[in-house]
């Protein structure tokens, strides 16, 4: 057992994974603008089950500050109001018979401040796995020198896991920057 990618790759996939639920996870966050991200977590009661809004209508971004639903069938406009009122969204909808309108207001100075200290906190989320991911990629390094590795392949090993490492904490600085631009930006 002397192959290091047999603990690198996996470290990698996870970190790359940390990255992605980052990216996902900031992409959910409201910046002022019209996104229709925002509604991915919001389902409807559909012929008796639990589905997301962009299963039961189209939905489009006709301006920044707006999103529009327009529900397949008539009957959907009720039950996407009430799961949209009920939501943490925050945004009451309008709607006009044939379309749904979500009007994004501009955000206050304090509700950017607790936005941007919403996406920090799932950066550190992120940075967490990152660094959870090295770790148990060292730890198995360390393993396998009781198991025959040689130490200088061991330590060459961990200097090239900790470059992967350090690559993916910069992809999340870098997420994290875009993203607090994103909301400070009036």
């Amino acid at each position: 057992m002397n192959d290091v990618n047999h603990y690198l790759k996996p470290a990698e996939e996870k970190m790359e994974m940390s990255v992605e639920f980052l990216d996902e996870a900031l992409a959910h966050i409201r910046a002022g603008k019209a996104n229709t991200k925002i509604l991915d977590g919001i389902r409807v009661e559909y012929y008796g089950s639990k589905v997301p809004i962009a299963n039961v209508a189209n939905i489009s971004v006709p301006d920044a500050r707006t999103i529009a639903i327009t529900p397949w069938e008539k009957s959907m406009f009720k039950e996407i109001e009430k799961a949209i009122i009920n939501s943490e969204l925050g945004i009451m909808p309008e709607n006009n018979g044939e379309v749904i309108r979500l009007s994004i207001p501009p955000l206050t100075e304090d509700r950017r401040k607790i936005l941007v200290k919403q996406s920090k906190a799932e950066a550190e989320q992120a940075k967490i796995s990152v660094r959870n991911a090295r770790r148990d990629a060292i730890e198995g390094l360390k393993k396998a020198i009781k198991d025959g590795m040689p130490e200088d392949v061991e330590k060459d090993a961990e200097a090239k896991m900790q470059k992967i490492h350090d690559q993916y904490m910069k992809k999340i600085d870098e997420l994290f920057v875009a993203k607090e631009k994103e909301i400070l930006t009036v």
